[in-house]
């Protein structure tokens, strides 16, 4: 493998590359079907001159005949593996992916439980103001207490559940 004085190697693999790069890669795409394996191939078959200088100094044709006999190996020896037998491609899969309510089941327990640490008036005036939409008027006349009083519960409550949310980790 080329260490020292590398940049002559580079040169000629790089011409190598230009000269041979397109016909072995549309060759291999032919043999195989597949783009991605087809540039691996042409990847590895260039390496693989690389790794064996002597063949860089060689004529055109010789080493245009080395490359395509390297890809064509390297394409037998990938139909040839295990890995080939054993893998289907599909464009489908077997499985699909479906929506996971793992967190919004954790929120809701997560918030029942910080709700459950709120004083019942607390709690009334969040659930009603919050939860079920309800204005604080409407609040006021159920709870038969003046508007000021649900607006300080209220204010409050929201004190509370911030805190009763940080002793569950869940805000900073």
């Amino acid at each position: 493998m080329p260490d020292q004085n590398a940049e002559p190697y580079a040169d000629l693999l790089r011409a190598l590359h230009d000269a041979h790069g397109p016909a072995l890669f549309r060759y291999v795409v032919r043999l195989t079907g597949d783009y991605a394996f087809a540039q691996d191939v042409v990847q590895e078959a260039l390496l693989r001159a690389w790794k064996r200088p002597a063949l860089l100094d060689r004529d055109d044709a010789a080493a245009r005949a080395w490359l395509f006999t390297v890809a064509r190996n390297l394409v037998i020896d990938d139909r040839r593996s295990a890995r080939f037998a054993r893998e289907i491609s599909t464009d489908a899969l077997p499985e699909t992916a479906a929506a996971d309510a793992t967190d919004s089941i954790l929120d809701r327990w997560l918030l029942t439980d910080a709700l459950t640490a709120l004083t019942p008036e607390h709690r009334t005036v969040l659930v009603s103001a919050y939860y079920l939409g309800q204005s604080i008027a409407e609040i006021a006349r159920r709870e038969q207490v003046p508007e000021g009083t649900v607006k300080s519960r209220l204010h409050y409550a929201l004190r509370a559940m911030r805190l009763a949310l940080q002793e569950r980790g869940v805000t900073e």
